[in-house]
């Protein structure tokens, strides 16, 4: 507990504590009781139709006043209107509900009949999930965007269901004003932001004013922290990052000039970042909490943001964020992680992943993450964060960092020195990394990543103890990918309908396969192959292990060597 604590900052703890006693004792129905007044006007003026989210995809009207909705891989049978509380379904399922991303699949009739339910049965109340501050920031963003957005007209002509509308809004709005997320800060509390800014430039009137204001104190404070110099996000989350672009996007877009000139430079960096962390089938890098089919993809994000791609072929760099990379005309890309777990404060995304990587070649993609299952503390979220399920080195069967709940991080391990040497048609990257020194004989993972102008892409392992630590090194393949001949040294692996990659390894030790779990989309699982190499830390000096992927000559890049040798400096 201390050291997951002690990471916090000062206000942060403050809040967590203030945050759990007010839970006790406030009553919300008491303290939004003070009427709204009439409607005070919309002064929006939207430049474009709104982005509608993923969420209005995978549920289309039909499904929905059919009483069937699905978030998270998972569908259900929730009633029209829904039953807004069920204690059956997971937190983060619920949330979904109450976030409406839906809405803008329903056309004004529908929209208003289950806002208008929402509104009745699901009041302020301390047990109601809905009236969290992450939901209300999501679900004031969505009304607002259909509403007086999408069907404005529709809205102007229904005087009666606009001040309902208006009432139930302004108590959202006074709630999350007095409750962002500091104890939390990360995402939170840029969506928070977000949300008080569009409540404050979509109405008229004292009391919107003071959403603007104090929305976008915070928005501009966190804009700065959270999105880094090189355009990614603090939170190390490909996933999140688009989202992050996706609200920065409808800021734009509210027609609010102060409010777009805010968010342009960060936008701008984020949407190239955010083609940075895109393979060539399209979709994100599933990097620390990232799955894909959560926020929309990036190729459409890029279009809505109005920023040209920047993906061209080359080597890539986000110094900043930590990611580095190669892309080739021929669909080669490969993404490797020599980035912080994420910000000491808020690392609750976090994997044991550092020095991994993504692979696709010929556009498929071969060396995979494990992805996300679900948020729920248990054995597939323990599995999805923990190193055995990335492609770096584990060492004695533990993780890099301590994770414990389903967003806990005790002692964590920190990138250190990484040097990136990009050229024309390659680049070398080195890193090493201190999360095992906790350990006896305080092991040192060292990592070396090579791309080469033919395709051949090599990974050098070096592990330095003073104890003959158990260690293995392990390649996460797509499920669509088969393994033939596999010996102790080599192997072959099929992908993309008959194309081989060829697998050359050297060091002390050999090669295995194992069965590892992908799961790409939350709420899904699938089996696939794991290639792994198993060998024990010499003490007092370097062991290595080479493994290189390519052609039939991947080998001859492969410093002989490099793979064993005396120590050499010590970290």
């Amino acid at each position: 507990m201390w050291n997951t604590v002690r990471h916090l900052r000062r206000g942060q703890v403050i809040a967590q504590a203030a945050h759990r006693v007010r839970r006790l004792y406030e009553d919300p129905a008491r303290l939004l009781d003070e009427p709204a007044g009439e409607f005070p006007g919309c002064q929006w003026s939207p430049r474009r139709a709104f982005l509608p989210p993923m969420a209005a995809r995978e549920n289309d009207a039909p499904s929905i006043t059919a009483g069937s909705l699905r978030f998270l891989g998972r569908g259900e049978d929730i009633g029209w209107p829904p039953s807004w509380s069920r204690a059956d379904l997971p937190k983060l399922w619920l949330y979904n509900l109450h976030y409406f991303d839906y809405l803008h699949a329903l056309d004004p009739v529908e929209a208003r009949v289950l806002v208008d339910d929402w509104i009745r049965r699901h009041p302020p109340a301390r047990d109601h999930v809905g009236w969290e501050p992450y939901p209300i920031s999501l679900r004031i963003m969505n009304w607002c965007s259909v509403f007086f957005g999408t069907h404005r007209a529709a809205i102007d002509s229904d005087p009666a269901f606009r001040q309902e509308l208006w009432s139930s809004l302004c108590r959202q709005a006074r709630w999350l004003e007095r409750h962002v997320e500091t104890h939390l800060m990360g995402n939170h509390l840029l969506e928070n932001a977000a949300a008080l800014v569009v409540a404050g430039t979509c109405f008229a009137g004292s009391e919107a004013s003071r959403w603007y204001g104090a929305g976008r104190k915070l928005l501009q404070a966190q804009l700065s922290e959270q999105i880094l110099p090189d355009g990614g996000h603090f939170e190390r989350s490909p996933m999140y990052h688009t989202r992050v672009v996706y609200l920065l996007a409808l800021l734009a877009n509210g027609g609010d000039e102060a409010v777009r000139e805010l968010v342009a430079e960060p936008l701008r960096r984020a949407a190239a970042a955010m083609t940075k962390l895109t393979h060539p089938d399209g979709r994100i890098a599933l990097l620390n909490d990232s799955a894909f089919g959560i926020y929309n993809p990036p190729d459409e994000l890029a279009a809505y943001s109005e920023v040209p791609p920047s993906a061209g072929a080359g080597p890539f760099a986000l110094p900043d964020t930590g990611y580095f990379g190669m892309r080739t005309g021929d669909g080669a890309y490969v993404i490797c992680d020599a980035a912080p777990i994420g910000p000491d404060h808020q690392p609750g995304h976090a994997h044991g992943d550092m020095l991994s990587f993504e692979l696709s070649v010929g556009g498929h993609r071969v060396v995979v993450d494990s992805g996300v299952y679900d948020y729920e503390a248990g054995p597939m979220r323990a599995y999805c964060r923990s190193t055995r399920a990335h492609n770096t080195v584990e060492v004695d069967g533990e993780d890099q960092c301590e994770f414990w709940g389903a967003f806990r991080v005790a002692r964590r391990g920190r990138v250190r020195e990484v040097l990136w040497s990009p050229g024309g048609d390659g680049f070398r990257l080195s890193a090493w990394h201190d999360g095992y020194r906790r350990l006896p004989g305080r092991p040192v993972h060292e990592r070396t990543f090579e791309w080469h102008g033919d395709g051949d892409f090599v990974i050098r392992d070096t592990i330095r103890s003073d104890a003959p630590n158990r260690f293995a090194v392990r390649l996460h393949l797509d499920p669509q990918c088969g393994v033939t001949a596999l010996t102790e040294r080599t192997a072959r692996i099929e992908y993309g309908g008959g194309r081989v990659l060829h697998l050359d390894a050297r060091g002390e030790g050999r090669l295995a396969l194992e069965d590892g779990l992908y799961c790409p989309t939350f709420g899904t699982r699938a089996d696939t192959k794991v290639i792994s190499w198993h060998g024990v830390a010499v003490p007092g000096r370097a062991t290595c292990v080479t493994m290189g992927l390519g052609g039939t000559n991947v080998g001859s890049h492969m410093d002989p060597e490099a793979t064993a040798g005396p120590a050499a400096h010590s970290h």
